[in-house]
């Protein structure tokens, strides 16, 4: 039985989506915490699956990038943890990865939601409607 990705918004982009599906829902799975990424790109190479993406900055390719799971393709091996130099992939269960993927990521090329999405959420649902920013 495969669960359901909850973190995603809608369709992955067109590139993404043409990569090869995973055979099996993993026991485990990779979330980058974007916090701590660097975008080094270590975990690209050590991937065997190719479902880590890079996000670019927001105005420059290369400036401030950070990397993400695409959570649809991985396949749990956790090369990509044990690679990491800045120890910002932990690895969870399945069904708890989906959950915390959102509240990690920072920007995404997956189409995945992100802590921004969980902040506007949770603003919707405010009855006060108030904004501690402002």
């Amino acid at each position: 039985m495969t669960t359901e990705n909850t973190a995603r918004k809608g369709p992955r982009p067109e590139l993404i989506a043409k990569k090869p599906e995973r055979k099996k829902e993993p026991l485990k799975l990779a979330v980058i915490d974007q916090h701590g990424c660097t975008g080094c790109e270590a975990c690209i190479v050590f991937c065997p699956v190719d479902c880590i993406e890079i996000v670019p900055g927001v105005e420059h390719a290369q400036f401030q990038q950070v990397v993400e799971v695409d959570i649809e393709r991985c396949i749990g091996c956790a090369l990509c943890a044990k690679h990491c130099p800045w120890d910002t992939i932990p690895m969870y269960s399945y069904t708890a990865g989906i959950k915390r993927a959102p509240e990690l990521t920072i920007r995404s090329a997956c189409n995945q939601k992100t802590e921004q999405d969980l902040l506007s959420t949770l603003k919707g649902s405010d009855p006060g409607g108030s904004d501690p920013t402002h």
